[in-house]
């Protein structure tokens, strides 16, 4: 199996590494996004890839904006030919991982759906009895399904930083009342819609983030990527119970099995046995599987 845990294309010039994520220009109006095996738990990058990893990310985003274009539009631009721009070889380095997207202005927020009460939304709730300002039911348990899903925005952090929850009021004046309505309420919407669907496939979506970006005209897209086991908490329905945390089809089990070492989850991140390593792989597969078919 194809293991890229950074890529390297010297054709096109690169603008941007993130957690995951390697970022190159091509031309004035499109990018290339290629998605490695690297794997962040913690907001820290770990040392070794996932294999494969990559190529489902791309696989399960692409899935869902398709399955959105009636919501939104998103930033694929499949009508670019790559070959224009990389050698054979750089194409088959990044072949099955890649997407060529058009260049937008990225919203300076993460937009996080919760459906159900885990992870830093349960820490927020036994302190406050809320998640970014909204109240919640007293007496949930960890895990609980909400009684409705919430929008609970996050600040984009640097690499190696933790993302931190902010208040609606907070997106308000960073992009305006309007588009922070707009980006609730697609947020939530396709949430709803992807939370039904999964559900007929065996996977309850516990939470979600999605990232979004405008054109020239100031129209709403979807970006970077779209309920992928990086970006969501996948459960299997059939063991889902509250009070404990789930078993996941996602990054949960490589984080579960952090908490058990003696880490202060900060870079440098340790070194993952190649049975977690193998493990995760093959929840990442299970995944795609059971929501795309393939």
């Amino acid at each position: 199996m194809n293991t890229l845990y950074e890529s390297s294309l010297t054709s096109v010039p690169r603008l941007h590494r993130g957690k995951v994520r390697d970022i190159y220009a091509l031309g004035e109006r499109h990018m290339l996004i290629v998605t490695s095996d690297r794997l962040s738990a913690f907001d820290v990058i770990l040392p070794q890839p996932i294999p494969g990893k990559g190529a489902v990310l791309t696989a399960v985003s692409n899935f869902w904006m398709a399955r959105f274009a009636h919501i939104l539009p998103n930033h694929l631009a499949p009508e670019v030919d790559l070959a224009q721009y990389l050698t054979p070889a750089e194409l088959a380095q990044v072949a099955g991982r890649s997407n060529v997207v058009r260049r937008l202005k990225a919203l300076p927020i993460e937009a996080v759906a919760r459906g159900y009460l885990i992870g830093s939304g349960w820490k927020d709730y036994q302190k406050t009895g809320a998640i970014c300002g909204i109240a919640l039911p007293p007496g949930l348990q960890l895990a609980d399904r909400l009684p409705e899903p919430i929008f609970t925005p996050a600040d984009k952090a640097p690499v190696g930083q933790h993302d931190e929850n902010i208040s609606f009021a907070e997106v308000e004046r960073r992009i305006g009342q309007d588009l922070a309505a707009q980006v609730r309420d697609t947020t939530l919407r396709l949430y709803r819609e992807a939370s039904d669907y999964a559900r007929t496939r065996g996977i309850l979506i516990a939470d979600t983030k999605f990232e979004f970006g405008v054109d020239e005209a100031g129209r709403l897209h979807l970006i970077d990527e779209a309920l992928t086991p990086d970006s969501s908490r996948f459960w299997p329905a059939e063991s889902y119970r509250p009070g404990i945390s789930p078993p996941s089809f996602d990054k949960q089990f490589v984080r579960d099995y952090l908490e058990t070492l003696d880490w202060d989850k900060k870079a440098p991140g340790p070194r993952l046995p190649d049975e977690i390593i193998q493990k995760t792989a093959a929840k990442y597969r299970e995944a795609q599987r059971l929501l795309t078919g393939t």
